[in-house]
């Protein structure tokens, strides 16, 4: 045994192994298998495939392949629960979670040996990070359920919930999607992954003993088909996906249609800013937590390190030799900093990603760790030698293995960045706040970590922008995926209207009608003759021809969303300058209401009616113009001492699609909250009454609204609308109208994953302060940005 002395000199560790016989008892009482868990029990196991823990191949446990009838038998019990479980008040709600909480902190252990064992990721991860985040998201969602009334009035649940989480933080995962979901008011059905499902099937044990209503949750096992059963189920009000973004692809054109409610939390390929005024001590234990934690399986790993020229020598050396020092072994050693790959699937992709940096001419510098023979193991790496393009700077390797680049400038540290079609998170050091803050502003990402990486919390959202999905999970703003509106909730589809050419003449048209003039597109601040060269009829009252409108195809949508990306600068504009804009709108088509009431009524609307839709579109255009400079963002109260600021974004580019009807009121309650919000938008108005629309030219001309900040193209909404869904430039789009658009909409926004919303057919009344504005607009039309803050010791 050696000497103390020893030890010091040489730093050799001993091991310090987790006992895990309480585990292997409780796996031994379901040595059986385990069945699905619906309706507060368990079912007979059946179609059992195995698992086996990822260090030694062992296996452990059987669990049972899901059936589409599975999932149908479980989304019955949560529909058949949910009547009873929403009913309940927020404080009994509350409770129940609360009681969850207590009882995983009770079980502390036994939870994170399990973890470990199933998952391969080292004992003092699921000891000190997961397990007890698991517990802190069921205490704080108890607390939204205690106050889901006073912080969400006039929102309801969805209903049926139907979750699939990964592999790579099995416990926490479930933790990030059920206890929002029952603090709401949903009661649930969750697959887990196929890899790891033990955690899971432990949790619906606690969920039992704390006295869960029958049905409120279930859990039902299996791969990817069972997934698919639970997002093709008609009874489903709502989808939770995390995952890749292919499979994430799959979900949102699979959904597109159904009405279902979609968060999808995905890939990402974050980067790692080292700016030169850096500690870069604290930077490498940075690298570390970012990209070696978890074995480098976590979707917002650090994996492209940035640094500055400068000090890229000497931070690279500082990494090899920290990298050197990091123990690969067996995860059930107390010692260990790096376990197991999940398995060999996903150390076959890690391997192939890494040769094919290399064929690229990447330089691969790997740990001379001595790796356990049995199981799946991966050393820790690094590539230097690669650019912005090569497979290992833009591929999600989702494995311990990170790529270093040099910037010479802040400005090109935010470029490098940014190129990347993911945008989930992002780490900055730098030891000048200014220089920090601004590269947290200019990242796009949704979440931005300062002098630290790899921090979450349940009071703070967490989700990406981009290809790296859409909605958020955790905090206030995590509550909203799991609520809809009552109003909206309680609105009927309308039957379908009876598709005509456009510009064809209605019955009884009065022949040779005086035409008053062609009204053409706007793009960019400038009216423009559409490509096509064709303008169609608009018809009035009595079928009487009132216009032409131009006739916009793919290159107008084109040309109008280069202008708006070229219009930048109206999303860096503060908020009050932003809101005269507005108000000067509201002032300047005021001025003018005569001439659009006459409009309204050249399109048969009675003087009354007419009247009434001008002075609600300038109401509500002075409603947005107020709240431009009031939606503020938040301060999140985070378990560790940070500030954590909740930043609303703008997208950037949206496309939105305008009702039909009201085609005043609809094209003003899209387009103003949408712009107030820093936006520029290219928007389809009214098809068949697209002249009020085309009126507001003159009053943007003089209301001093850039050019390209508000586009418009007339024309087939419906094929107008599949352009801008399927543009990757358009960040998110709105679309008003059919259920068919809809469900058309929502499939051609697969290819960037942008977040849509859509009305599926429902009509909204536009003239009600409920239905046709209010903050929800305002907030569809922003991104939160959760940038965490260093704040005190």
């Amino acid at each position: 045994m050696p000497s103390v002395t020893e030890i010091l000199d040489t730093m050799d560790y001993g091991t310090a192994p987790e006992a895990n016989g309480h585990v292997r008892d409780w796996l031994k009482s379901h040595a059986d298998g385990f069945g699905h868990f619906i309706n507060g029990a368990f079912t007979k196991p059946a179609h059992l495939f195995d698992m086996s823990n990822p260090a030694n191949g062992e296996k452990l446990a059987r669990a049972s392949q899901g059936t589409a009838a599975d999932v149908d038998a479980a989304v019955k019990s949560a529909r058949k629960a949910f009547g009873t479980w929403s009913r309940l008040s927020g404080h009994e709600r509350a409770r129940h979670l609360y009681a969850i909480a207590r009882l995983i902190q009770k079980r502390e252990r036994f939870l994170a040996v399990l973890e470990t064992m199933d998952n391969g990721k080292p004992i003092r991860e699921s000891r000190d990070i997961d397990i007890p985040l698991v517990a802190r998201h069921f205490y704080h969602h108890a607390g939204w359920a205690e106050l889901i009334v006073d912080e969400f009035p006039g929102f309801e649940p969805v209903g049926v919930c139907g979750q699939i989480i990964p592999w790579n933080f099995p416990l926490l995962m479930l933790a990030w999607k059920i206890a929002p979901a029952l603090a709401a008011g949903n009661t649930v059905v969750l697959k887990p992954a196929e890899f790891t499902p033990l955690t899971a099937l432990a949790f619906a044990e606690i969920c039992r003993e704390a006295g869960l209503p029958p049905g409120v949750v279930n859990i039902v096992t299996g791969d990817g088909a069972t997934g698919a059963a639970l997002v093709d189920h008609p009874d489903i009000g709502k989808i939770a996906f995390t995952g890749s973004t292919e499979v994430g692809r799959l979900i949102r054109k699979a959904a597109a249609g159904s009405g279902k409610k979609l968060s999808l939390e995905l890939g990402g390929k974050s980067p790692f800013i080292v700016h030169e005024d850096a500690d870069l001590d604290a930077a490498v234990e940075g690298v570390v937590d970012a990209i070696w934690f978890n074995q480098g399986q976590v979707c917002c790993a650090g994996s492209r390190i940035l640094v500055q020229e400068g000090v890229a020598p000497k931070f690279l050396a500082k990494l090899r030799r920290r990298m050197e020092t990091l123990r690969v072994g067996d995860p059930l050693d107390k010692s260990i900093d790096m376990g197991a790959i999940v398995d060999p699937v996903q150390l076959q992709r890690i391997t192939a990603l890494v040769a094919k940096g290399q064929a690229e001419g990447g330089t691969l510098i790997q740990a001379a760790c001595d790796l356990p023979t049995g199981g799946n193991w991966f050393a820790p790496a690094i590539f230097t030698d690669v650019g912005p393009s090569s497979t290992v700077m833009d591929v999600e390797i989702f494995g311990p293995v990170a790529a270093v680049m040099t910037f010479r400038t802040p400005d090109e540290a935010v470029q490098i960045a940014n190129h990347t079609r993911y945008g989930l998170s992002a780490t900055v050091w730098s030891e000048n706040i200014n220089l920090a803050l601004d590269t947290a502003a200019r990242v796009k990402a949704g979440v931005v970590w300062l002098n630290a990486t790899n921090l979450f919390d349940a009071a703070a959202g967490f989700g990406g922008y981009r290809e790296s999905g859409f909605g958020r999970e955790g905090g206030r703003e995590g509550m909203y995926e799991y609520l809809v509106p009552a109003w909206e909730k309680a609105l009927k589809p309308q039957a379908p209207a009876k598709a005509e050419p456009l510009g064809a003449a209605p019955a009884g048209a009065v022949e040779g009608a005086l035409i008053d003039r062609t009204a053409k597109l706007y793009i960019g601040g400038k009216q423009a003759r559409p490509d096509s060269g064709y303008s169609y009829s608009v018809y009035g009252a009595k079928g009487k021809v009132i216009g032409q409108a131009g006739l916009g195809n793919r290159k107008d949508i084109r040309n109008a969303v280069e202008a708006a990306a070229k219009a930048g600068a109206w999303s860096t504009a503060t908020a009050h300058n932003r809101a005269q804009v507005l108000y000067y709108i509201a002032e300047n088509l005021s001025a003018r209401s005569g001439e659009f009431e006459l409009r309204l009524k050249s399109m048969g609307q009675s003087a009354k009616d007419a009247r009434a839709e001008v002075e609600a579109s300038l109401a509500r255009i002075f409603w947005y113009a107020a709240q431009t400079d009031k939606f503020d963002g938040r301060i999140h109260a985070t378990k560790s001492r940070h500030v954590t600021l909740a930043m609303n974004e703008p997208y950037g580019v949206m496309g939105l699609i305008c009702p039909e009807e009201m085609p005043l009121l609809g094209f003003v309650s899209l387009v103003m909250p949408v712009i107030a919000m820093g936006n520029r938008v290219v928007a389809v108005p009214s098809s068949c009454q697209p002249l009020a629309a085309t009126d507001l030219y003159q009053v943007f001309d003089t209301s001093d609204v850039p050019g390209g900040v508000i586009n418009i193209v007339t024309g087939e909404r419906d094929e107008l609308a599949k352009t801008l869904a399927e543009h990757d430039e358009v960040a998110a789009l709105w679309y008003m109208g059919s259920a068919a658009g809809s469900k058309l909409v929502e499939a051609a926004s697969a290819g960037n994953l942008k977040p849509t919303w859509v009305s599926n057919g429902k009509r909204r009344d536009w003239l009600s302060r409920q239905q046709g504005q209010g903050t929800d607009y305002l907030r569809r039309a922003v991104q939160v940005k959760n940038i965490w803050v260093p704040y005190g010791e």
